[in-house]
Formats: structure tokens, sequence, C-alpha cells
């Protein structure tokens, strides 16, 4: 049944590559969608709130509703780098809603992934990043950036595999096919630290489906996938002592490490949904304690 006061929610979903927006019904229809550019609250504030509010216009056109009122949306917002009561309150303040919810991109992944459940959400891709959920409280572990964290991510494996390719050169691992080629393909180990110099996240990160596909035969590749493996093996162990929760792998390269996670057997889990799902869970969630007495 629609809700009589807030018939209409909102969600965002923003990160540092954009930024989508969709506005549903209470019973959770999706009546219109909207994307704008970067929305990463750390690395630039202002420019998230600015694009979140371009998303949030471009899906109330898509559905037809500009020329309704603000106050029948309830909204949640999860948006990367949105981590500090300071933060989150400006968000609050700017994105032009009157009511809305503010937390950062992963506790909305969690919620799409595990729903309201307990579990753990390991999400890998350019980056890395592990939560836990117990009786409601969420815990996190990693995600820090490439320069002291992301273990495991797509670009901590494209920087091991520039490092093992320039021990295997030095006469101080073996090479295999994979750094050989490696080797091959950029000319020479100067060339490397050449690349090194100034490469991104993003940049390292194109290597790491070479790794991927290597490692079925190819030694360096082994190596490196286990190493990733028991770092989120460890992270994993921390978030749930018991070791009976649930945990979904996610992101582009967090299946992959489901085969070097034996432990893992009968706990890995599918996820439910997507982040922008779960940031939908969150506002309605929202709403509905907006109608509980004394709110």
């Amino acid at each position: 049944m629609s809700h009589p006061a807030h018939p209409y929610l909102i969600a965002v979903d923003g990160g540092g590559s954009g930024c989508r927006a969709v506005v549903a019904s209470y019973e959770g229809r999706i009546l219109g969608e909207g994307r704008a550019g970067p929305a990463n609250a750390t690395s630039d504030l202002v420019q998230s709130i600015a694009n979140t509010r371009v998303a949030i216009g471009a899906a109330l056109g898509s559905a037809g509703l500009e020329a309704e009122g603000r106050e029948r949306f309830v909204a949640h917002l999860g948006l990367a780098g949105a981590l500090t009561s300071e933060v989150t309150s400006r968000i609050t303040r700017e994105c032009g809603l009157p009511h809305v919810t503010v937390g950062d991109d992963l506790e909305t992944a969690l919620a799409g992934a595990l729903g309201a459940g307990d579990g753990i959400l390991v999400s890998v891709g350019t980056g890395s990043v592990m939560a836990g959920r117990r009786s409601g409280e969420i815990s996190r572990i990693g995600g820090w950036g490439l320069q002291v964290s992301d273990q495991a991510s797509g670009a901590w494996l494209g920087r091991g595999l520039m490092e093992r390719v320039l021990l295997c050169h030095d006469g101080l691992e073996a090479h295999s096919d994979l750094t050989a080629s490696v080797l091959a393909e950029f000319g020479g180990a100067l060339e490397i630290v050449a690349f090194a110099t100034g490469a991104t996240p993003g940049e390292y990160a194109t290597w790491a489906p070479r790794v991927v596909a290597a490692a079925d035969t190819d030694a360096q590749a082994v190596a490196l996938m286990t190493a990733g493996a028991a770092y989120l093996g460890r992270g994993i162990g921390v978030l749930d002592p018991s070791g009976r929760a649930p945990v979904c792998l996610t992101g582009g390269l967090g299946p992959a490490y489901g085969r070097y996670l034996p432990d893992l057997h009968g706990r890995i889990v599918q996820p439910q949904g997507t982040a922008l799902d779960g940031a939908l869970r969150l506002a309605r969630a929202f709403a509905e304690r907006r109608t509980r007495p004394g709110t």
C-alpha cells in the first residue's frame, strides 16, 4: 500500500565513475532514472553534491514528476566518501530534498547484496573493501586506496604483476609465461619503471584480467591470486569470527577469488541486488521510520 504522505522514494548511488539515481513508488516500482558525473565526496564534495542534484533532477524528469512537491519524496543517498558527520550533514542540507538520509556507498552496497540480514560483503574491483553486518552493526575493512590499502584489488594485482616481472628480470624469481610476455610487451625493465612512475590505479587494474586468466597454469599468477585471497580470508575472519556468516563476493574481481577461498565452501551467496537497490531499501526504511509514533 502506498504511503499517504510520501508516495515516492528516491535512491542514489554515487562514486568516482559516476552517479545514478532512481525514483520509485513506495512499493518499489521504478518510475524514472537519471545519471550524472562523479560523486565522490572525498575527492570533490562540491562536485559530488552538484552531480547528485543533476542525477536526481534527471530521474524526476524521466518519471514526469518534476512538478511534484519535494515533501512527497523520501530519499537515501549513498555516496563514496560520505564518511563523516560534517560531510553527510552538508550533503543533507544542500541536496535539495527535505526528507533524506545520507551514507557512504559501502552501506548501500551491503544493503543491496545482503538485504537486511547479517553477512559479509567482499567488493573487489579496481579497489577493494570488505564490510560485515552483525546484529545491525556494520564493520568495515580496507578501501583506503592503493597507496596504503586495496589489497587483492585489480590495481593491486596489476602493480604486483609489475613487481614480479622486475623480480624475474633481476633473477630473484623464475619467469613464467605471464611475466616473460609482459616484459616483452613493455620492451624492457626501464619501460615498466616509466609506466609505474605515473600509473593510476585504473591503469594498473587493466592488467588484472591477465593475471586472473593465467592463474589456471601460471605460477606467478597463482602466487598473486593466492596472496590476494589470503588477505580477503583474513578480513572475513575478522568480520565474522564464528565462521558461519554468508559471504557475498562482488565487483569485477570478487567472484574470481572464490576458488582460492576453500574455507568459504557452502557460505558464498549470490548478491540479492545492486548498490542502487540497497539505496532504495534504505530510503523505504527511512520512510517507514518516519511513520512511527514519536518520529
